[in-house]
């Protein structure tokens, strides 16, 4: 199952994953850890989580075996730590977003950017995630994730009341559905990648990589904006 899934997502493409090297990580882990987790997540790429062992992060790492199980306990730990590393910025970059004095509608559009963003430069991540809470039978702590998305959610409620309250956004907004609207197209247009490539004429990893930064965010910001916009 997980092999299927690594080829579908093109996996190869997905090897150096931007870091997001914020305060808030920084204050989470030190050095030598996020330089395991760097590794790690590097491995994880090539070989899936399955096909990585404790062994293969401390050798590509340089460190012996005990360094990772001193600082993580065991490979699932060493993947939850990965996760809060990946999300943690986003959560802040919305908090601080949410009480931004610019229009609601500003801040529903900074939100689409972040949102594929953070998606399209860590796509690995949200994808051993997708695998882990639908198929895999291990015992992950996935907490720290679930709380980074209710927070992530309080942040978007806090921009569409706002909104409504000025009479902007519609008052009958479903709004636990937005960040799914947002996550689902763009895994959509990533599955059927290989089409899109062909008939939108993207020959490149640039090109790719634009389109969604420039064409692909500016439909979702449409369709958001659609959903939102209070119409009398």
């Amino acid at each position: 199952m997980l092999n299927k899934i690594k080829q579908t997502f093109d996996l190869n493409y997905c090897l150096i994953l931007q870091p997001t090297n914020t305060d808030y990580a920084m204050r989470v882990f030190n050095d030598k850890q996020i330089e395991i987790l760097e590794v790690a997540e590097r491995l994880f790429a090539e070989g899936g989580f399955d096909g990585t062992s404790i062994r293969n992060i401390s050798k590509e790492a340089k460190i012996n075996v005990a360094m990772v199980s001193y600082y993580f306990g065991s490979k699932e730990k060493l993947l939850e730590a990965l996760i809060i590393y990946r999300i943690a910025d986003l959560k802040i970059q919305l908090e601080i977003l949410s009480k931004e004095e610019v229009s609601p509608l500003y801040k529903i559009n900074k939100l689409v950017e972040l949102y594929i963003s953070k998606i399209h430069n860590n796509r690995y991540i949200y994808q051993i995630l997708h695998f882990e809470l639908s198929f895999s039978k291990r015992a992950l702590n996935f907490e720290a994730f679930t709380e980074a998305k209710k927070a992530n959610l309080s942040s978007l409620t806090i921009i569409i009341e706002e909104g409504q309250k000025k009479g902007i956004f519609r008052n009958d907004i479903i709004i636990p559905l937005i960040i799914p609207t947002i996550f689902g197209t763009y895994i959509h247009f990533h599955l059927n990648r290989t089409f899109n490539e062909e008939v939108l004429h993207l020959k490149t990893e640039t090109d790719y990589d634009n389109y969604i930064k420039n064409q692909l965010t500016t439909h979702i910001k449409q369709t958001i904006k659609a959903l939102l916009i209070n119409e009398g």
